[in-house]
């Protein structure tokens, strides 16, 4: 029996009605595969209560067999892999402050072992998964961009918009002036894929607003499994409000920036 590589798959696939859209949902599920992993594993531990740990360590232990086995599988890059850990300590700051008894915006039900302060270690991971997917959508999708800023102001207001999530807890909320420099700095941007052997192009931003809207209803799921709880949610669950959209938004642009830089950096070694 003839082997079916993945190139012999993903032809296959073109011959489908709708073929470039089929493939280029496959690439894109294959991008977030440790996003969907970690989904899945949020839903599985809602409805089955595992033995010996909580669902906390549970998810961290989940999270870390993913990662090795994708590391050893050669399914990740180690350069990913380090895209990941400062994913997971840049969520990790941003759920410490979160989550602290000052602020509250949110809380985790439950106890964990591995954990620091009020926040489950396993919590890392769900921005982690944000840097993988575009990590490995980079390179999955082979990504070019045209008419791309200085990488001084992309920095520069990756830097803002991080620390604007905590300083919008003592009244100096920019977001607006943000969303303004995201259009400015962003707005003539062009990314280039490859789907089949064709290139097409979309502008930057449509592709951080659809991104964005995937990780809402990622974040409504988890939300229904009781992952977290919202102060509004200790009654009874609620779909997450259009208005994190925004939030979701220009936190793309951290990550994106992050994953650019380390693409940046890594080419300058090679030089």
């Amino acid at each position: 029996m003839t082997k079916l590589t993945k190139h012999d798959f993903l032809q296959k696939t073109r011959q489908l009605p709708g073929g470039a859209l089929w493939t280029f949902a496959i690439k894109q599920g294959w991008a977030a595969l440790f996003g969907g992993l970690m989904l899945g594993a949020i839903i599985f531990t809602h409805y089955v209560g595992l033995p010996g740990l909580s669902r906390y360590d549970w998810l961290f232990l989940f999270a870390i067999f993913v990662q090795l086995f994708m590391l050893a599988a050669r399914l990740e890059k180690p350069h990913e892999v380090i895209t990941i850990c400062l994913f997971h300590l840049t969520g990790l700051g941003m759920e410490l402050f979160k989550t602290s008894s000052g602020v509250g915006s949110w809380s985790y039900p439950g106890d964990a072992f591995f954990k620091l302060g009020n926040v489950p270690l396993f919590s890392g991971f769900m921005y982690a998964a944000v840097g993988s997917y575009i990590a490995r959508a980079w390179r999955v999708l082979n990504l070019s961009f045209k008419h791309y800023p200085p990488r001084k102001f992309t920095v520069m207001l990756a830097a803002a918009i991080y620390g604007n999530f905590f300083l919008d807890h003592y009244g100096y909320d920019i977001r607006y002036l943000l969303f303004a420099g995201l259009l400015v700095l962003f707005g003539r941007v062009q990314v280039s894929y490859a789907v089949n052997e064709k290139i097409r192009h979309m502008p930057l931003v449509a592709g951080f607003a659809l991104v964005a809207l995937f990780i809402w209803l990622g974040e409504n799921i988890s939300t229904y499994s009781s992952v977290w709880l919202y102060p509004t949610q200790r009654v009874h669950w609620h779909v997450v409000g259009v208005q994190k959209l925004g939030s979701w938004l220009l936190l793309m642009v951290i990550s994106f920036t992050m994953v650019d830089m380390l693409y940046y950096l890594r080419a300058r070694q090679k030089n």
